[in-house]
């Protein structure tokens, strides 16, 4: 008895071994992140917003036609809050016609999801990308990677208005009563749930960044927001969810790829 208690002692003990640095992907990873949002958006018809328009739902996500759709974002995530089960229901129920069927993939939200889809399906291992149910949870895995691995990490984080963004980069909004506007202020959360929301930038130049996200007036939508002639954000309208933070995609920017950028 006495050894078995010592040994739990030392296992508990035990330091966790530091994770293993991220891996370089070609440009062709990030080409695919891209052009997967784009062609997820495409199947949804093309939905397209821009700040100040009416923030009306497009019903897209209860339609049974896109049942698989928003299905194969949640089957992306280790943990899908019981999504798939509740919605596997409510969907039986919309194709006999029940009125519960109008609540399918209402809940829970499935932007992070959708990233998380995104990603894995442009063939970025969870180790670079993990994915979540929760933006706050690969927010937070991308900032300790890059806070590790400074050279190497493939997601680099900045302030929204540091630099221009770039295609395959994520932008990402807090939509808290108490936003944080500096992905540095991240830390004092301690881990915390925080309600997030991040999009991937498909199209960005002098004038507008193009982004595509998830469960956007209730579908993948494309939201179009206004930059300065050199790229860079402009401020958004009081109101609106406050960004955070800009991670600048590096994959296919790294050695032996390419040079650093």
């Amino acid at each position: 008895m006495r050894s078995i208690l010592l040994l739990l002692l030392l296992g508990a003990c035990a330091v966790a071994p530091p994770p293993a640095p991220p891996l370089a992907y070609p440009p062709a990873a990030r080409e695919r992140v891209v052009r997967i949002a784009l062609g997820e958006w495409a199947d949804w018809g093309r939905v397209v917003t821009e700040p100040g328009q009416p923030a009306g739902s497009t019903g897209a996500e209860s339609e049974p036609a896109n049942f698989p759709r928003v299905l194969a974002y949640w089957r992306a995530v280790p943990r899908d809050e019981g999504a798939i089960e509740r919605n596997r229901r409510l969907y039986a129920e919309a194709l006999a016609g029940a009125a519960d069927g109008a609540a399918l993939w209402r809940e829970p939200y499935w932007s992070a999801a959708f990233i998380s889809f995104v990603l894995a399906a442009a063939g970025v291992d969870r180790r670079e990308f993990p994915p979540s149910a929760a933006h706050a949870d690969y927010v937070d895995a991308l900032i300790r990677d890059a806070a590790a691995f400074p050279a190497t990490a493939p997601f680099l984080p900045r302030l929204p208005f540091e630099a221009p963004p770039r295609p395959g980069d994520l932008l990402c909004a807090d939509r808290g009563h108490v936003p944080i506007t500096d992905w540095r202020q991240r830390a004092a959360d301690g881990g915390r749930f925080r309600p997030m929301h991040c999009d991937i930038v498909v199209g960005a130049g002098a004038g507008v960044v193009e982004v595509v996200g998830g469960n956007v007036r209730d579908s993948v939508t494309l939201t179009r927001f206004p930059a300065d002639a050199a790229g860079y954000l402009l401020p958004r309208p009081p109101g609106e969810p406050a960004w955070f933070a800009l991670f600048q995609s590096r994959l296919g920017r790294l050695p032996p790829w390419s040079p650093l950028s």
